[in-house]
């Protein structure tokens, strides 16, 4: 019997890509050999690849203007790829420091140039955001860089600032393909897969035309320009994790594409966040209702004991990953994409119950 997996990533992925990877695993469709051992150049893993390029722009609705690259390194090489590539020489770049990844993106930035803070919510500990509206990008600002989704505070950005002719560059690790957004608003999106999108090793980025045009002339895999070019194999890809990539883009398009997911995400979260407010002497969320982030659900007991407890006996009935992260305690539910509604479901049960036996 499966676990109800409520990790923060690696995450829980769809059962039917899981069947299929293992089926697969040894003899790629009668081929008579792994996917994993044949040429990244050959007719079998071209056919993956351009259909997971294919599949992201379609569910994610990205227009021409854009090109999208797979790379490896995780959001953590893009914290210094996107500055490499798009700051200004001598230049600065604008930044919302909203959370724990926010922060390790502005610390890579901070050693290749000049970091422009438009706000930081150190002071509210990191439970709430800016107005998107009172965001403006600074006069001669080489991009603005925002992180859509935090998994460790659970804040959300819900709409987005206007930046004008500053490029906007996303981190949107934790809720890409969670629901529709216009990536025309963005210069620049990244996203490691392994919270929505499949296992840890490839990273989705997605660049605008005149973004990729102004890139600096780096050494060949720090380039987004080598990368476009070679149309993301330059060099050998990630490709059990593209292949896996693609494969969770034929389940979301089998759920009513990054529509029906925003509606099935909406009903977990609700669950979840509804036991919550209803026993506000018992949980207690830290985060401004309005930014509250579907994905990534935190809340608080009354003591740390009782959390230690509630973490143990989530445990005894099946579910893991529910402990908070080791900088802020408490408890976080991660509700992400191929995370089934029954799981949610299970999850408040359990919360119900233990605040029936507990409070």
């Amino acid at each position: 019997m499966r676990k109800h997996n409520f990790s923060a990533g690696p995450s829980v992925l769809p059962v039917p890509v899981l069947e299929e990877l293992r089926d697969n695993m040894v003899d790629y469709q009668g081929t008579g050999l792994s996917l994993i051992e044949v040429s990244h150049r050959g007719k079998d893993y071209d056919a993956v690849h351009q259909d997971a390029l294919d599949r992201l722009r379609k569910e994610l609705a990205v227009p021409e203007s854009h090109k999208i690259l797979l790379l490896a390194g995780g959001a953590t090489l893009q914290f210094s790829m996107v500055p490499m590539n798009l700051l200004k020489p001598g230049g600065s770049a604008d930044i919302v420091v909203s959370g724990s990844w926010a922060k390790k993106a502005i610390d890579d930035l901070k050693k290749l140039g000049t970091a422009n803070v438009l706000y930081d919510g150190k002071e509210n500990n990191y439970t709430d955001l800016p107005d998107p509206a009172s965001i403006t990008a600074s006069d001669g600002a080489s991009y603005l860089h925002i992180t859509s989704n935090e998994t460790i505070g659970g804040v959300q950005w819900k709409s987005f600032p206007r930046t004008g002719a500053v490029p906007m560059v996303a981190d949107m690790s934790s809720d890409i393909l969670s629901r529709p957004i216009d990536v025309s608003q963005f210069g620049l999106i990244y996203a490691g897969a392994q919270k929505n999108m499949g296992p840890a090793g490839v990273t989705v980025v997605i660049i605008r035309d005149d973004v990729l045009e102004r890139c600096a002339d780096l050494p060949a895999y720090l380039s987004y320009k080598i990368h476009a070019d070679k149309d993301s194999l330059y060099n050998t890809p990630p490709v059990f994790a593209v292949y896996a990539l693609d494969l969770v883009m034929k389940w979301v398009e089998a759920q009513g594409g990054v529509a029906g997911i925003e509606n099935t995400n909406a009903k977990k979260a609700a669950r979840v966040y509804g036991v919550v407010d209803a026993n506000p002497e018992f949980y207690r969320c830290p985060v401004n209702p309005a930014v509250r982030s579907p994905m990534n659900v935190v809340f608080r007991l009354p003591s740390e004991e009782l959390e230690k407890q509630f973490i143990a006996e989530s445990v005894q009935e099946g579910m893991v990953g529910l402990k908070g992260h080791r900088s802020v305690g408490g408890i976080r539910a991660s509700l992400y994409n191929a995370l089934p509604l029954e799981s949610a479901e299970a999850l408040a049960r359990f919360m119900e119950e233990f605040v029936r036996t507990n409070g």
